[in-house]
């Protein structure tokens, strides 16, 4: 009867926490949905340009699921990449052959090498196969023609002429002698190297927002919060003042994880230091904005802690780790309102790319406008709890 009556006290427990249940039984299926639908998607096919390159090898290379668009001339190999959003480009004269890729995604640039190879052993292998049926049609023709020559001279001389067989040898093939460039990264670039940035952003994101959360949750059950709110202080007021005491220290966790990531695990970084800090910390504060905005929607820590499979699983999921382009424009349009894919898109743009603030002002400004919405937002939530 006890334990029956543990096991109700329990099941009533659990029936009266609607939050709970929801996260029990309604969150798993919305997250492997996702999930599904993240793995289900198109995959995308390489888009390289090409100059100078036989519409042999373009066949070729469209055989093996390569977008190729082909260029008359062009001067500035990088900017085209850029500007005309290629993977690579390949540029031919001769037996020379130029191999320039993007490589902000290293898989893709080895997923290249290893179709243009297979390109290239292709059309040596047509080549070959054409010259030696060419070569052996050749060799039969002048064979019939010295037995014509040999058949008048044995009518006029009455003696026969011995004729010698034809065998043309297929001349050795010409090498191609083939370059290869990066724009950003080299031939060593892992594709670690490629999401590290990405996972920089999300462990600020995450603590902050876990810490920020429970932090201002304790401020209301201990009652200072109340208390505070009891005093004519405004609710903006109170709200720059909590930002600006926990943004010291989002700020300094944001340092603090940069230079690691950086000087210790040498990632890659080919932008500013003070980039990468200035989006951590914006990543920072939009975490703390948001922790604390969820905070006054829950009562206890677990309460808290059930945010995150709402709150962050899907910005793992949509913040770049996995390719966004071949999946359906709605789960393309759900990653454009996550903070976390701007604040991770920054990163790679200052680290993998070492775009200066031009390059990435669009993912600050955003990054900006959802601090500024939480905090806003939090003000208008703190009414609440004046009871004044």
């Amino acid at each position: 009867m006890r334990v029956m009556a543990i096991v109700k006290r329990i099941a009533n427990q659990f029936r009266r926490d609607k939050r709970t249940l929801a996260l029990m039984f309604i969150a798993p299926l919305i997250l492997i949905t996702l999930i599904n639908y993240l793995f289900d998607g198109d995959a995308v096919d390489p888009k390289v340009g090409v100059q100078g390159v036989s519409s042999e090898m373009v066949a070729q290379l469209k055989d093996t699921d390569i977008k190729v668009k082909q260029y008359d001339a062009v001067s500035n190999v990088k900017n085209t990449i850029k500007s005309d959003d290629l993977d690579a480009f390949i540029k031919q004269d001769g037996t020379d052959v130029q191999l320039t890729f993007e490589n902000s995604d290293p898989g893709v640039s080895k997923q290249i090498q290893m179709k243009l190879q297979a390109a290239l052993m292709a059309e040596q292998k047509d080549a070959m196969k054409q010259l030696g049926e060419s070569m052996q049609e050749t060799a039969a023709k002048v064979q019939q023609s010295l037995a014509v020559v040999a058949k008048q001279y044995a009518a006029q001389t009455g003696q026969q002429l011995d004729i010698p067989k034809v065998n043309l040898q297929i001349p050795d093939q010409q090498q191609l002698t083939i370059s290869t460039d990066y724009i950003y990264g080299d031939a060593d670039t892992t594709f670690f190297d490629t999401i590290g940035p990405i996972f920089i952003g999300f462990f600020v994101f995450f603590f902050v927002f876990l810490i920020a959360g429970i932090s201002f949750l304790r401020e209301r059950t201990t009652g200072t919060l109340e208390r505070l709110m009891a005093t004519p202080i405004k609710r903006w007021e109170l709200e720059t003042g909590y930002l600006l005491g926990f943004g010291i220290f989002a700020l300094a966790q944001s340092i603090i994880v940069a230079l690691y990531s950086i000087h210790v695990l040498d990632m890659v970084q080919m932008g500013s230091i003070w980039y990468v800090s200035l989006i951590t910390l914006m990543l920072a504060m939009v975490a703390l904005t948001l922790g604390i905005l969820l905070s006054t929607f829950a009562n206890n820590e677990f309460q808290i802690v059930q945010f995150i499979p709402i709150v962050i699983v899907p910005q793992v999921l949509f913040c770049g780790i996995f390719p966004l382009e071949g999946m359906a424009d709605w789960l393309q349009w759900i990653a454009h309102i996550m903070p976390l894919y701007y604040g991770a898109d920054a990163l790679t743009s200052i680290m993998v790319k070492g775009e200066g603030f031009a390059g990435f002002a669009t993912d600050f400004y955003i990054l900006v406008g959802f601090a500024l919405v939480f905090m806003i937002l939090n003000i208008f939530a703190l009414k609440k709890y004046r009871k004044i």
